[in-house]
């Protein structure tokens, strides 16, 4: 009984004097481990007379638990000091300015491009998009631009071949949208894509850019219900303060058709070099849809009407954004694309 009172007493004294986890350790592998100190005085139990087996088992019982509860509470508080030593020795100054890495953003046509979609989705608006290598069918006659249409020759088109081409305009999308839906009017959708012509690229012109078509069909749709939609257009584009006119045109895909214009929002409509001295920017073209557009796509023209408009996102954001070349939009120019963070 001696033996088992000096052992744990020892054991306790040894793991009071343990400085770190490894001298632990090996205390604990000299006092709990299969050969160690208490389980030696276990084997000695066989040597017992059998009265007194059952005190001498509680007695080496009670000596282990004192021992693991020591070892633990030991272990715990080494534990927590080798923590604090970690901590003072890779502690980092936060207060130090951070290397700041680059990362990537939206590009201009991106954001100008969500927007518009967003303004259209908050009016009830679908976003429909189409194929860029589209059918003649679809991208010209469709649009009530037959074969031998002189309109065919305002747009310098990539073919394919005889049947496929690049598509010149969004209007493809629409076509495809008033065939598909003739059962299921009424239509409200905007149609987003890159558009391809032959075109010399300059400060203005590119033979690739972005378009935005807006189509709604229904019963009782006037000029009206186009002129309403598109001054929200410009109120959200440019500010609360614009306003928008129209100017008679034509277009192949619409009757009546108008030129739309917006209010300068640099000068406020008194003047300036961006809008040379007019006041007025023109921003879209637009107009009704043609009743043979809708009878093509199996449409009662007699019945139904709708409006449609298109704008071009480059010029919407060279406007938006004051960028005086198209082709900073297809460079990729970092130092170009870094300065709408700020849009973000």
């Amino acid at each position: 009984m001696k033996e088992i009172t000096d052992v744990k007493e020892a054991g306790l004294a040894a793991i009071e004097r343990s400085n770190d986890l490894n001298e632990l350790t090996q205390v604990r592998n000299e006092y709990l481990s299969k050969k160690g100190l208490v389980a030696s005085l276990m084997s000695g139990m066989k040597d017992l007379d059998a009265s007194l087996r059952p005190a001498f088992g509680a007695l080496i019982n009670d000596c282990k638990e004192e021992l693991e509860k020591a070892l633990k509470q030991k272990q715990e508080a080494l534990t927590l000091v080798a923590l604090q030593e970690k901590m003072a020795k890779d502690w980092i100054d936060i207060s130090l300015p951070a290397t700041k890495f680059p990362v990537g953003n939206l590009h201009p046509l991106t954001l100008v491009q969500q927007e518009i979609e967003d303004i259209f989705r908050s009016m009830g608006y679908r976003v429909v998009e189409g194929p860029e290598v589209e059918l003649d069918l679809y991208n010209f006659e469709r649009a009530n631009i037959p074969a031998d249409h002189p309109a065919r020759d305002m747009q310098d088109t990539f073919y394919v071949d005889s049947k496929w081409l690049l598509r010149t305009h969004t209007t493809a999308i629409q076509t495809r949208t008033l065939e598909k839906s003739a059962d299921s009017l009424p239509i409200k959708v905007v149609c987003p894509g890159k558009v391809y012509r032959r075109d010399d690229d300059d400060a203005t012109h590119s033979h690739q850019f972005t378009q935005i078509e807006g189509l709604v069909v229904g019963e009782n749709i006037t000029l009206a219900d186009l002129k309403g939609t598109l001054q929200l257009l410009a109120k959200s584009m440019f500010g609360e303060q614009r306003i928008i006119r129209f100017r008679p045109s034509y277009f192949q895909f619409t009757e009546p058709s108008v030129e739309v214009d917006v209010s300068c929002h640099i000068c406020n409509g008194k003047g300036c070099n961006v809008c040379k001295g007019s006041g007025w920017i023109e921003i879209l073209g637009a107009g009704m849809v043609h009743p043979h557009v809708l009878d093509m796509a199996g449409i009662d023209g007699t019945k139904y009407t709708g409006f449609a408009f298109g704008l071009g996102v480059e010029r919407v954001a060279m406007l938006k954004y004051g960028i005086d070349d198209i082709r900073h939009c297809y460079t990729n120019d970092a130092r170009f694309l870094s300065l709408f963070k700020r849009f973000e």
